[in-house]
This record gives C-alpha cells, sequence and structure tokens, in this order.
C-alpha cells in the first residue's frame, strides 16, 4: 500500500484539484471578473470584446495545462517506481486521462453555472496525450545521449 500511495498521490490530489476545478467557483463568470481585472490593468486599453476573448482563451489553455499535467502524474502512477518509458503505462496513462476528462464534463453538467462540452473534453484529452508525448521524447533523447553499453564498459 505503501508503494502504491508513492505512484498515486499526485494523480489523486491532481484528480481532486481538477474536480473542484470543476465547480461553480472556477465557473467562466467567475474567473472572467479575475481575468478581467488583471489583463485590463496589463493593457488598458482593451475593448470589452478582446477582454471576452482572452477570457476564452485562458479558460481554454487551463484545460490543455491541468490535463497535461494530469497526463503526467498518471504515468508516474502506472509506471510505479519503475525506470523508463513504456507504452503500454503510456496508453494507460492517457486513456484514464480522457476518461476522466469525459466524467469531468458529466460532473459538469450537473453544476448549474457550468456547461458540459465535449470540446472541453477532447481538450484535455489532446492536453494529457501532448504530455505523454512530452515524455516519449524525454525518454528518447536521454536515451540517445547516453553512451552505447560496449562504450561504457570501455
Amino acid at each position: 500500500m505503501k508503494d502504491f500511495l508513492r505512484s498515486w498521490w499526485p494523480a489523486i490530489v491532481w484528480a481532486v484539484v481538477i474536480f473542484f476545478m470543476s465547480t461553480d467557483t472556477f465557473s467562466s463568470d467567475h474567473t472572467a471578473a479575475v481575468i478581467t481585472r488583471i489583463s485590463h490593468w496589463l493593457i488598458p486599453s482593451l475593448s470589452p470584446h478582446q477582454l471576452r476573448e482572452i477570457n476564452h482563451v485562458v479558460r481554454k489553455a487551463a484545460h490543455f495545462s491541468e490535463y497535461f499535467v494530469f497526463g503526467l502524474f498518471l504515468y508516474r502512477g502506472f509506471r510505479a517506481g519503475q525506470k523508463g518509458w513504456r507504452w503500454t503505462w503510456a496508453l494507460a496513462a492517457w486513456f484514464s486521462a480522457a476518461l476522466y476528462a469525459s466524467l469531468d464534463e458529466i460532473h459538469q453538467a450537473f453544476v448549474r453555472s457550468r456547461t458540459a462540452s465535449p470540446y472541453d473534453s477532447l481538450l484535455d484529452s489532446v492536453g494529457a496525450l501532448f504530455a505523454i508525448l512530452a515524455l516519449y521524447l524525454y525518454f528518447r533523447f536521454r536515451r540517445a545521449k547516453s553512451p552505447p553499453l560496449l562504450e561504457a564498459i570501455r
């Protein structure tokens, strides 16, 4: 159980964070007020239309980013303390993130100030996929830079 928790606690905590971010507290109406204030403070000449666009982009970037991080944590969980890269861990992490994204959108359908969107679920899944691809590239290039076994023995 200790090894399980060591591997999975980041993914579990992040899943709770994602769930909390799907509540009324982080609805578009609430986040728009904060994002608009910050954007208007940074660039006072922004029009209301531009402020709405900035809010939209920031919210979509948040979807992508939170599931990018979730994908990393899920890979860590499936890897369970082992080293290296395996496609089975990667696919399990990605499918788990995609499933959680779908369930998250269903949850949002029951929150009065939120709306469920299959496009948000798709964006979430793409964020997790990019995390998996980033990990793949990391492990591939890290391995490519390490000396071959025969050179290491010499």
